[in-house]
């Protein structure tokens, strides 16, 4: 019963959002993977004072600023607030998801997951950010507490063309 209501729920929240959660979950995991590609240029300059090095740097900001406004929803005066956030957040996905990885390689899998568990409760944070599955704006949103998380897992599904 309770999984034909959270079925019932994403069907809505679909609907309300007219978001295509598979597109967007490809292109906010490519977005993660643009974020540390920015990083990366940045320390390879400061490393080898190479000039190209920022060049690059200034070339994928501006897709990444071009790829998040596909992504980030445009629904009331915090737009800046919620763009600023949205990359910080996926940042952050990335980065933990990246730290859970390499303690799993060392055989730390309780650290590695959760680790693996805070990359996904921030990726799911920025889908409520951008509109999925917060219906109340003013509700203090904690992923865990509210299983939203669970709902993030039922919509995104990486499996579906």
């Amino acid at each position: 019963m309770a999984e034909k209501n959270l079925i019932k729920m994403i069907e809505k929240i679909k609907e309300k959002t007219n978001l295509d959660l598979s597109l967007g979950e490809d292109l906010s995991i490519a977005l993660m993977n643009i974020i540390s590609l920015e990083e990366h240029f940045l320390f390879s300059y400061m490393k080898t004072q190479d000039e190209r090095f920022l060049e690059f740097l200034e070339q994928t900001r501006e897709s990444r600023k071009r790829l998040l406004a596909k992504i980030v929803v445009k629904d009331n005066d915090d737009y800046s607030e919620k763009w600023c956030i949205s990359k910080h957040l996926l940042s952050i996905a990335m980065r933990l998801s990246e730290v859970g990885t390499k303690l799993l390689h060392d055989g730390k899998k309780k650290e590695a997951e959760e680790s693996f568990k805070d990359a996904f409760n921030f990726y799911s944070l920025f889908w409520i950010i951008n509109g999925v599955g917060n219906s109340n704006k003013n509700k203090k949103i904690n992923p865990d507490k509210f299983k939203i998380s669970q709902l993030i897992k039922k919509m995104l599904d990486c499996c579906r063309e």
